[in-house]
Formats: C-alpha cells, sequence, structure tokens
C-alpha cells in the first residue's frame, strides 16, 4: 500500500465485492463523514493537506483511491463509467457508519462522482464541494462551441486510442508530468508526482484510468444497468453547494466555470482562486482549504 500522508492513515474496504482503499484521518472523531474524491491524473494523497484540517475540525475524514487507482483493486467487471464510482462512494458512506450530515467534497473525475453522488443521493450528504469541472451542462455545451475548450481537451481524445496506453506509461509517466505543467503552469509538481505516480505505474492501473475517459466519450464500457445513476451528472445537486476554480487552469478554462457559474442555483456559489490553476487545493492549499472549512461551517 502506498505511504501514509502526513496526518492520514491507510486503510482499506469492500464494496460489493471490490477492494478500495483509502486514507483517513479523525476516524477516533464522532463528528460527519467527509468523503474527499481525486480525479486525473492524481491519487487519494492530492487530499493530503485538506484530511487533517477536516478531522481537526471534527470529522471523520476518507479519500478512496478511485476503483483502478492502486492500491485500490481493478474492477474484474471493467466498469469505469463515473456511475460505478458514485455507488463506490456511497457504499463507503454505509461501511463506514456516515448518515445525513456527511458531506462530500471532489476534484476533476471526483467532481463529476461528487455531483452524481450528491443528487443520486441526496438523503446521504449535507453539503457539497466541487472544484475544477463544473456542475451542469456547461463542460458539454463547451464541447459544441468553445474551440479553445476543445484544444485544451486534446488528451481525452488521444486517450481514445489503444497507442494512448504505452505513450502514456513511457518513461516514468512522463506524459503526466507534461499535463500537470500545462494544467497548472509554473507549480513544481514534484513531490504530488511522486505521491501519484505508484497508483498509475502497473499497466493495468493506467489502463484503468484512461478507462474512465474511454467510457464517458468513447466505445468503453457502460453498463446499462447504471443508466439511471448516470444521468445524475447532469442533475444539479440541491444541497448547499461550493464550487472552487483556478484563474489560470490550463485544463478547465475558466470561461467554462463562469458560464456555469452564471447558471448557478441560489443553493450555489462559485468562488475563483487567484495564482493557482487545475490543482487549485495543492498550489494553495491553506488558502483553498480555509474556503472550503468557512464553507462547510456556515
Amino acid at each position: 500500500m502506498s505511504a501514509n500522508s502526513p496526518g492520514s492513515s491507510s486503510h482499506s474496504v469492500t464494496i460489493d465485492g471490490l477492494e478500495l482503499a483509502y486514507l483517513a484521518a479523525g476516524l477516533d472523531n464522532d463528528g460527519p463523514l467527509a468523503v474527499c474524491l481525486h480525479g486525473f491524473p492524481d491519487s487519494a494523497h492530492t487530499w493530503r493537506h485538506l484530511l487533517p484540517r477536516l478531522a481537526d475540525a471534527g470529522y471523520r475524514a476518507v479519500a478512496p483511491f478511485l476503483r483502478g487507482y492502486a492500491p485500490s483493486a481493478v474492477p474484474a467487471d471493467g466498469r469505469f463509467q463515473t456511475a460505478a464510482s458514485a455507488l463506490d462512494a456511497i457504499g463507503l458512506h454505509g461501511a463506514l457508519g456516515g448518515d445525513s450530515r456527511a458531506v462530500i467534497i471532489g476534484h476533476d473525475w471526483g467532481s463529476i462522482i461528487t455531483n452524481i453522488t450528491a443528487a443520486h443521493r441526496p438523503d446521504l450528504w449535507s453539503k457539497v464541494v466541487m472544484s475544477a469541472v463544473p456542475p451542469g451542462n456547461a463542460v458539454g455545451v463547451a464541447f459544441l462551441s468553445n474551440l479553445a475548450q476543445i484544444k485544451r481537451s486534446w488528451y481525452m481524445f488521444f486517450f481514445q486510442h489503444p497507442l494512448a496506453d504505452m505513450v502514456v506509461g513511457a518513461n516514468d509517466l512522463a506524459y503526466i508530468d507534461m499535463l500537470w505543467n500545462d494544467w497548472s503552469p509554473g507549480f513544481d509538481a514534484t513531490e504530488e508526482l511522486a505521491l501519484l505516480k505508484p497508483s498509475l505505474r502497473d499497466p493495468a492501473n493506467l489502463q484503468a484510468a484512461l478507462g474512465y475517459y474511454r467510457a464517458t466519450i468513447g466505445a468503453g464500457f457502460n453498463d446499462p444497468a447504471l443508466q439511471d445513476v448516470q444521468a445524475m451528472s447532469g442533475v444539479f445537486p440541491s444541497q448547499p453547494l461550493l464550487y472552487l476554480h483556478g484563474n489560470t487552469d490550463g485544463c478547465m478554462g475558466r470561461e467554462v466555470a463562469q458560464f456555469a457559474a452564471a447558471e448557478f442555483p441560489a443553493t450555489a456559489r462559485a468562488e475563483f482562486v487567484d495564482g493557482a490553476g487545475h490543482f487549485l487545493h495543492l498550489e494553495r492549499p491553506d488558502h483553498v482549504n480555509d474556503i472550503i472549512m468557512n464553507f462547510l461551517g456556515e
């Protein structure tokens, strides 16, 4: 199992036959559960700054490694659609004794999974935090009308080709170094890359991570039984929602997030973070985590 991030400990649980590893802080607390979901190319270690803050505030804070990301297992059923990960999050809520006070927090793919999870089971989550990929239909609209965003999202289309498995995995995942450099310009991600690469170095894990993209816009397997859950990706969560976006995000343009925020209901608000790109919670951890903790404390 991956080494612990400071302030957290490593655990695992089996959800519907799939072993999920997770980092945790504050498990001895009697407060609400906080589930933090990472994206690509990343791992549960991305929340190492936030987990101790949540624990200090009384939360039982957990960050799973998404299905297919080591040390979590690669699912034998080949389900990498975001609905499957949403059900994993719901299963984790149940396995850890969560209740209606629980909160859910996501970044990148984790943001989309958070949207689905919160919309599908609003009874389980009291507040929602999303970042780097906005809720609603803004991203879909951008793919139809925003050429700058289509250019930024070129990697998603490249990932549909079988050659991507070799290219992304070559030279100790140098492709991923490139993405971090493009998405968070000027940020020294040396520490982050050292933490996340063990989750993706094995070809089976890398193929799993690319499987999320193939299930979303390509020919990857989509389980018909999850169709109704998957449809929740287009449903705005009803809970109080905070959305965060870095102003220099090189993956998801600020203008896409601004378009989305203009359509937010009264229960939601967006905050744009100066001096940060796609990995805003790692580039400016104290500032971003202050915003999150203030929102949760309201």
